[in-house]
């Protein structure tokens, strides 16, 4: 347990993919069904180096010479795998949904910023038991037109919650979840069990290895 309630940020910004949850054998299970189900070839893919961007990006890697129109039947195999047996294969990472419980209890309001699509986002985290947790689930298509960044759905959250982005977070496993930080002027903290690599170039203003880190680590830095 946390100690003290002082020093503490705002609000935490959380990633899913990679970050909260372990997507990748859901997503792999539905990228092979939707490849089978097209009748299209697939070729071999590192997935866990590029899980974040929308799934249409990832289809596009794992396919050979795909046209607009393979993408389109893929990503409809794909999200009918993905929405009827893939997001079950999505668990929380180890530890964190007693870090969430603790971050509440504590008064750190708590919020997603995601490309994953709201309703399934929405289904796994109350599946997990943590929904209620949220203040808010942000992802693309909370909003219309659709956001066209997370840097764009931290904006959202900044101003409809009136939150000061030098006291929150934006926690993520992606060079994506970094610069969109860097762009809203939120501290950035790189989980590093993702699956992304966060180039020297970007700023990480914590690193952490696993979510028991987490909040002693956010109140030694808050405290300094």
């Amino acid at each position: 347990m946390v100690e003290s309630a002082f020093h503490l940020p705002q609000a935490l910004f959380f990633d899913l993919d990679g970050t909260l949850l372990d997507s990748l054998p859901g997503i792999a299970f539905s990228i092979e069904q939707a490849f089978a189900a097209c009748g299209l070839p697939m070729q071999a893919l590192h997935l866990g180096e590029v899980i974040g961007p929308p799934i249409r990006e990832i289809l596009a890697l794992a396919a050979t010479e795909a046209t607009d129109s393979d993408l389109n039947l893929l990503e409809r195999a794909f999200r009918n795998s993905y929405d009827s047996e893939g997001w079950q294969k999505t668990p929380l990472f180890p530890g964190s949904s007693p870090m969430l419980h603790e971050a509440s209890v504590l008064g750190i309001r708590l919020f997603v910023v995601s490309n994953k699509p709201r309703h399934i986002a929405v289904k796994i985290l109350e599946r997990e038991g943590v929904l209620s947790l949220f203040g808010a689930i942000v992802t693309r298509d909370s909003s219309d037109p659709a956001y066209r960044s997370k840097a764009q759905m931290i904006e959202h959250l900044l101003g409809v919650f009136q939150l000061d982005a030098a006291r929150c977070i934006m926690i993520g496993d992606t060079a994506e979840d970094a610069i969109a930080a860097s762009e809203m002027l939120v501290p950035f903290a790189w989980m590093a069990h993702g699956y992304g690599k966060i180039p020297p170039s970007l700023d990480v203003a914590l690193r952490i290895n696993s979510f028991p880190e987490l909040l002693p680590t956010l109140v030694k830095e808050f405290a300094q």
